[in-house]
């Protein structure tokens, strides 16, 4: 009872810690590094100037001055010789230094079916049936469940839901099958792509990684080429998906006129914990089913039909820090039943890895003004010792549209009052979790959809999606909007009840002191 009551403190300091003001306490050598992103990144946005200014003279050449030209030239060969290779050499200097475009087409959600619906009830109830679970725990899960963020129509697989659960092999095989399948099916209804064309396909699942892989089972189910670049990511938490992207993005880069699928998601099958640690059981209260397949693309002809090009994706890892590491772990209790172990530390290491990451960040996004006034406080701080307060840089004014990871809301919380955001910009994000659960990495495209379904995408707009995972690794990206979405032609899993969000949820902090 007392290592119980351990646990419980343990848990609920975790549900009370306040994410650190990640933006006054800030290291030089990140804003270094997101300029020296900038740089290595902008060589060809030198020469588009430089070729510019070229066009614009030439452009005022009349014939005659090209046959003096070519008279002066005809009797002076190396001459004619050096600019005919300066051309040629800032010709293809620009064309091999401009990065391929990376377009995303389009993207799906799974929408589990009406019977796997988990109200906070059923969950109670289920849990009880269970025998699993001592009444204090029991309890417990209740209190999280009340104050987590969830409502009434989250999703749990049938192997979870049935009495008595039947987690094995087959059950989890089958929840992946049914969630990689039909947000594939559908973003390929969408798109009009054929399987075959598919040349780069990246999944990513943190805890269930059978053999053959996920990605071979995708590879099998829709008979895709025997030259198909295939990736199978497992153990790198909420924050793979963006991970996945930046992967495919890198791969796009050198294989030209190619379609890459990405498929995000998690398996709550064989990763139900039926403990009584209470340190593993907050992720049963907060997980739930779910998944997203993404088309991208590196082909020109694309670009047209695109609904957003990537502009920006930047990985921050914490892993040479033990604390870092440790904070999510998934690992065996005392009676050897497995599961994932969440830190009290972990709200200090997200923290730390969200200010690592949005500072690399703000100097590829942020406007000019912003960064100056950033810059000249830090150099002032730091270097002169000033006693003034830190600039906190307005992100809103380099995006529109904010989908941050849907992890719990005392996160959701705090990042809105770090950031400065109002209720509109976090809607997505506490709706998601509110509608769906924690959806682990596939969270940011449902997200994603519900700012859609909104009607709030122009053309023009940029959106910020942000994760956070195990290991401990924050990720960001970056996405313009191609066109104006119209959520009348869009479908989605938030099309057909749209109309009843917002609803309202309680923050954190009213939910303890209730």
């Amino acid at each position: 009872m007392e290592e119980q009551q351990n646990h419980s403190s343990r848990t609920f300091s975790f549900e009370r810690r306040k994410l650190p003001n990640f933006l006054i306490s800030v290291k030089l050598k990140y804003v270094k590094l997101g300029y020296h992103y900038l740089i290595s990144n902008a060589m060809y946005l030198i020469l588009i100037p430089l070729l510019g200014v070229t066009s614009a003279h030439l452009s005022t050449i009349s014939i005659k001055d090209l046959i003096q030209l070519y008279e002066t030239l005809k009797f002076n060969f190396l001459s004619m010789t050096l600019c005919s290779s300066l051309v040629v050499f800032l010709a293809t200097l620009y064309f091999m230094s401009r990065p391929r475009g990376v377009y995303l087409v389009d993207f799906a959600c799974y929408k589990p079916q009406q019977d796997l619906t988990c109200t906070r009830e059923v969950f109670v109830e289920k849990s009880n049936l269970t025998k699993a679970f001592t009444e204090e725990n029991l309890l417990f899960q209740k209190k999280i469940l009340e104050r987590s963020g969830l409502g009434q129509k989250t999703y749990l697989p049938k192997a979870i839901l049935r009495v008595p659960p039947n987690p094995c092999m087959a059950e989890a095989r089958k929840e992946a099958e049914e969630v990689m399948f039909g947000a594939i099916d559908e973003v390929l209804e969408k798109t009009g792509v054929k399987a075959k064309d598919i040349g780069i396909l990246v999944v990513n699942c943190s805890l269930f990684n059978p053999t053959p892989s996920l990605s071979a089972m995708i590879v099998n189910h829709y008979n895709l080429r025997g030259n198909v670049l295939s990736y199978n990511l497992g153990g790198m938490g909420c924050s793979a998906g963006l991970i996945s992207i930046d992967l495919a993005k890198q791969l796009l880069q050198v294989h030209p006129n190619s379609y890459a699928l990405v498929v995000s998601m998690e398996n709550i099958t064989l990763n139900w914990y039926f403990g009584n640690n209470r340190s593993m059981l907050v992720s049963n209260c907060l997980f739930r089913m779910g998944g997203a397949a993404i088309l991208l693309s590196n082909k020109p002809s694309d670009r047209g039909r695109a609904k957003y090009q990537l502009v920006h994706t930047v990985r921050t890892h914490k892993g040479a820090d033990d604390k870092s590491y440790g904070c999510v772990f998934q690992e065996e209790d005392e009676t050897k039943r497995v599961g994932v172990a969440l830190s009290k530390d972990l709200m200090a290491v997200a923290g730390e890895a969200l200010k690592t990451n949005i500072t690399t960040l703000g100097p590829l996004v942020l406007p000019m003004s912003e960064q100056l006034l950033f810059f000249v406080t830090l150099v002032a701080r730091k270097i002169f010792k000033m006693k003034i307060k830190p600039y906190i840089p307005d992100f809103k004014l380099a995006f529109e549209h904010f989908c941050i990871h849907a992890g719990g809301r005392a996160v959701l919380d705090e990042l809105e009052k770090n950031l400065d955001l109002s209720d509109w910009h976090m809607e997505p994000s506490r709706m998601t979790l509110y509608r769906f659960g924690n959806t682990s990495s596939s969270s940011l495209w449902y997200e994603l959809a519900y700012t859609e379904a909104k009607g709030r995408i122009r053309k023009g707009d940029r959106t910020w999606q942000i994760a956070f995972g195990s290991g401990f690794k924050c990720n960001s990206a970056v996405w313009k909007a191609l066109k104006t979405i119209n959520p009348a032609k869009e479908k989605s899993p938030w099309i057909d009840e749209i109309h009843e969000f917002p609803v309202h949820v309680p923050k954190v902090s009213k939910v303890i002191e209730s």
